[in-house]
């Protein structure tokens, strides 16, 4: 099993960081929490969930470890696999989840794209009892993914649709959202312009 891997940042997109060990290139899955808090490093430090079915084996990398100890419970819900986990933690911080989670808000969980009011009910009461093992330590680290990097507009907006169309959403209404949202905040980076269109997509 890998724990986690420490390497050189080769490659960063917003759903994906390839991290090279020892000559060897490792693809992992990542969410905007993460992409936000590795964007601009040489070197990085993700920690790791591998999912290994029959026609696939997958890596998810976390920048902390409450990150991926908050995955681990979304997708032990039913009906919320990786991918929706992925959307979940790419819309909400873990600490912005674990205290909708702990206030029973399924209003606030609903407006995570594909999350709908049985979905959201099921997480809160299904992790009501469990997230707060972990509420503490997201309050700890709830400032850990650091300061972004303001690039040029264009730029924020292919990587944004990139992402968006990378994580299900059809790039011509994503391409509309993304250059409201550009036309209200200009300085917006990548992930914040990512997180309002979850919301509005």
């Amino acid at each position: 099993m890998i724990e986690y891997l420490k390497g050189r940042l080769t490659e960063l997109e917003p759903t994906m960081a390839i991290v090279e060990c020892m000559g060897v290139g490792y693809g992992a899955s990542i969410s905007l929490n993460t992409y936000a808090a590795i964007q601009g490093r040489d070197e990085v430090k993700l920690w790791i969930y591998e999912s290994i079915r029959e026609d696939a084996h997958q890596l998810w990398g976390f920048y902390t470890k409450v990150e991926r100890e908050v995955f681990l419970l979304l997708i032990t819900v039913s009906g919320i696999g990786p991918n929706t986990a992925r959307m979940i933690l790419s819309a909400l911080t873990p600490q912005e989840l674990c205290n909708i989670i702990s206030s029973g808000n399924a209003k606030m969980m609903t407006q995570v794209k594909g999350i709908g009011p049985k979905a959201a009910q099921r997480i809160i009461v299904d992790l009501g009892d469990k997230i707060m093992a972990v509420a503490a330590d997201a309050t700890s680290s709830q400032n850990s993914a650091g300061n972004t990097v303001v690039v040029q507009n264009s730029v924020v907006a292919d990587e944004a649709i990139q992402a968006l169309v990378m994580l299900g959403f059809a790039p011509a209404p994503t391409s509309k959202v993304v250059s409201k949202i550009l036309a209200d905040d200009p300085s917006a980076p990548v992930e914040k312009v990512i997180k309002m269109a979850l919301k509005m997509l």
